[in-house]
């Protein structure tokens, strides 16, 4: 055999190893499309938010619960502390992207945001809570910004607390309902 007669039949064998490996990183060899990407997780629905971002609805065994219970601290302050299930809290730097029973929770008084949590305790300071009757909420969040959401309707709880100014001589705690978009406790 010839040189020359040799060089097309190794140029081919070339292309097919390159082609048959260039398979292999995408999943396609043996059978499995698409396994080297993650499957999408619930369904993105037109429903948002009040900053805009949309739920993600999820089936109520999967979907991940919250219970928010606030107590007077001994300084005036409120601590409170998030009962989660079917839920872990993410790490600062996770990528973003929803991975189901992870993520963040927001942390709303009366409506407003007053900071994203990745644990389940947080102290509110006196000044965020005045006298009067207020409505402290958890939202469970996937790492890429979606709502967690069970019937159209986002994941988390509400508890009310009443501000007195004598916060302190009163050890009782409040507790929200848990639920997915449930009413204020009353």
């Amino acid at each position: 055999m010839s040189w020359t007669r040799g060089l097309p039949g190794a140029l081919a064998v070339c292309v097919l190893l390159l082609v048959a490996a260039a398979g292999c990183a995408t999943g396609e060899a043996h059978g499995q499309r698409g396994a080297g990407s993650p499957s999408p997780v619930g369904k993105i629905l037109d429903g948002t938010d009040e900053s805009g971002r949309h739920y993600r609805e999820l089936d109520r065994k999967q979907a991940p619960e919250v219970d928010t219970v606030v107590t007077p601290d001994a300084a005036g302050g409120w601590d409170v502390r998030l009962d989660v299930h079917r839920f872990r809290f993410s790490p600062a730097g996770t990528a973003a992207k929803a991975v189901v029973g992870r993520g963040l929770a927001y942390l709303f008084v009366d409506g407003g945001l007053v900071t994203r949590l990745r644990t389940s305790a947080y102290h509110l300071p006196a000044g965020l809570v005045p006298h009067g009757t207020h409505h402290i909420t958890a939202r469970l969040y996937a790492d890429d910004g979606t709502v967690w959401a069970v019937h159209g309707k986002p994941v988390e709880s509400t508890a009310d607390v009443t501000a007195s100014g004598a916060e302190t001589a009163s050890p009782s705690a409040w507790g929200g309902e848990r639920g997915w978009g449930a009413a204020p406790a009353t």
